[in-house]
This record gives C-alpha cells, structure tokens and sequence, in this order.
C-alpha cells in the first residue's frame, strides 16, 4: 500500500512499541486451558500532547487540510475527549486556530470532570470551547461553528468526532502495516488483536489494512457506547469505504468485522467496579495506564473473556489507544476505591 500518495504529516512518535505484558499474562492464567499470552501495541505513546490512537489519524486529517488551505480545525467530543486534546495540539503545533464542541454526554457536572484533565490541556493549548447538552445533534453544531468561522474569513476544516472518516481511517491501515512488520521482525504469530472500538476509525482502519495485505489477522473491538449491531454497522461501512479508496473495496467482507458490546456497562463514559478493576489490574501488573472510558472498558472486556477461556492458547495484542490524561477528570468516582 503506498500511503505517502494521501499526503500526512509526519509528526507521531512511530513505529510504536509491541511489547510483552508478562505479569498480566500471568494474572490472567486462571483457565482451564491457560489464557492467553498478551501482548500491548502502545499507541498511548504517539507524542502529540500525551499520545493516543487520534494522534496517527491527525497526520492523514491535518495533511488533508493544509492541502485544502485551512487555517482553523473544526471538532466534537465528549467532555473528557482524547480526539479532542489531540485535535488543540495538531493545530497549536502547526499555528492553526482550533475550535472544539464538548457534549456533556455523561451528564456528570463533577468540577473534575467538567474542569480537569483532557478539558484543562484543551485549554493550555488555546483551544476555543464550547459546549452543547448530551443527545445534540453534532454534525448540525460542527457545520454551524463552522459557518461561524467563514463568516468572519476563516477556512475551516471540519473533522469529525474521534477523527473517524475515511481520511482518518488511513493511519490505522498504517497500524496494521506497522504490527505486521514489528510482528515480523520478532517471529511473533498473532492470533487477534483486541482493542476498544467506539467512532469506528480506529477499528475500521486496521480491519481494512489487514484485509487489503492479507494478513489474516481478526480484530475483536471491544465497544465502549453503541449496541452491537449498530456498532459492528458502522465499523464495516467505514472499512469497506477505506478499503475501496486503498482500490480493494472487496477484501473487506462482513465476517471480519467482529465488535463484543457486553461490557458498556451503564452508558458512554460511565465507569463501573469492573472498570476500575481493570484499570488497577493493569497498573499494578505491568504498570499500564488505562482510561476509564475506552481503554479501561477493552480491558475490562478483554479480562472476562480471558477468563471464560475466549483466548486460550491465543496470542493476543491488546491495542493501547491512550486516554491516561481522561484519569483525571474521574478522581471523585475513583476515591477511595483504589
């Protein structure tokens, strides 16, 4: 796949490390048949302002924008968005103005919350932001700040939540290229990648890289806020699409699109004692930084799988997304329970 021909920018921290987790593995070797021996792709260490998945789809999106003359990015997210805290780096780092839309989807008014963590580095990067009650209809607030914008002579550019387009798509059709070749070089087999899907970029991305090399590698998303159906919809529609720009539309069939939502729990950004589990459980074995709302809740999933015998034998990479930075946003529903 010749990718350079879409144009990024080049400013992630990559390849990536692919890295053992021997403590976790062992911690979850309570089956009958073993469990599986997992392995970690840290994308939590991309670069841009704390790192994460969005930092690799920012390099497709921002060369797509300078390439159409923009000189202000447009987006939305939660409250608590790690796109979003991406998003205000990319642009301070090229000098581009940023406006972002924060939904209040979780409904929590917590000062942390609201105040801290990905919402404070926002901030620190000179971000404008505004913020909308959950259940809005963001596409339709996206396209009216941007009106905004070119009403007073801007050229914006709009991306959606989570970066999640075709363009987006394409740094995790580099991901995959990236896995396979680290997985290569180290005469690692890989049985499945595991990570948390929930816009669908990332997980339509590396489904879509996978089939168009024909790595034979399946992805299991763990989902973090849409039913199955719907979520496992969007994910195929996104990896048909990213395919078809790669010239390969039919190499993406619907079989290898695979998304589990039993672990959401109550709702988007909504944690729970098995998330919190989790997140100990990871920092307390290989000393890995979860957040609570996708990362916290694939690992969550991931362990009960694990320990239903899902993964026996398997070699399984987990794929790190980031969102650390989020932790501090949910210090009031952590107290005390760790």
């Amino acid at each position: 796949m010749h990718l350079a021909r879409f144009n990024p920018v080049r400013f992630a921290h990559l390849p990536t490390p692919l890295e053992p987790l021997p403590r976790l593995t062992a911690a979850l070797a309570t089956s009958p048949g073993g469990g599986p021996e997992l392995w970690i792709k840290r994308d939590d260490c991309t670069g841009l302002a704390g790192g994460g998945n969005k930092t690799r789809k920012l390099e497709y999106l921002l060369g797509d924008a300078l390439a159409n003359d923009a000189d202000t990015l447009v987006t939305q997210g939660a409250v608590q968005s790690n796109h979003v805290r991406q998003t205000a780096a990319v642009a301070a780092k090229f000098g581009l103005a940023c406006e972002i839309i924060l939904e209040e989807r979780t409904g929590s008014q917590a000062v942390d919350y609201t105040r801290s963590g990905n919402v404070l580095l926002d901030e620190l990067m000179g971000a404008k932001v505004r913020r909308v009650p959950g259940g809005s209809d963001m596409g339709a607030a996206l396209e009216a700040v941007a009106e905004e914008v070119r009403a007073r002579g801007g050229r914006p550019y709009v991306i959606p939540g989570g970066g999640s387009n075709v363009i987006g798509a394409l740094g995790y059709v580099e991901c995959a290229l990236e896995i396979v070749a680290e997985a290569n070089a180290m005469g690692l087999k890989i049985d499945r990648i595991v990570t948390a899907t929930g816009s669908a970029g990332t997980h339509a991305g590396l489904v879509a890289g996978l089939a168009v090399m024909g790595a034979d590698i399946p992805v299991l998303g763990i989902g973090v806020r849409a039913p199955k159906d719907a979520q496992e919809a969007s994910v195929f529609k996104l990896a048909r699409e990213t395919a078809e720009l790669l010239g390969h539309r039919d190499r993406v069939t619907r079989e290898m699109v695979v998304a589990d939502c039993d672990y959401v729990g109550a709702g988007y950004g909504l944690i729970d004692a098995e998330v919190i589990e989790a997140l100990k459980l990871a920092a307390r074995t290989d000393a890995i930084l979860l957040d609570p709302v996708y990362t916290g809740k694939a690992m969550k999933g991931l362990i009960a799988l694990a320990g239903a015998g899902r993964f026996d034998g398997e070699t399984v990479v987990f794929l790190h997304t980031g969102g650390a930075q989020g932790l501090f946003g949910y210090q009031s529903e952590l107290e005390g329970q760790l």
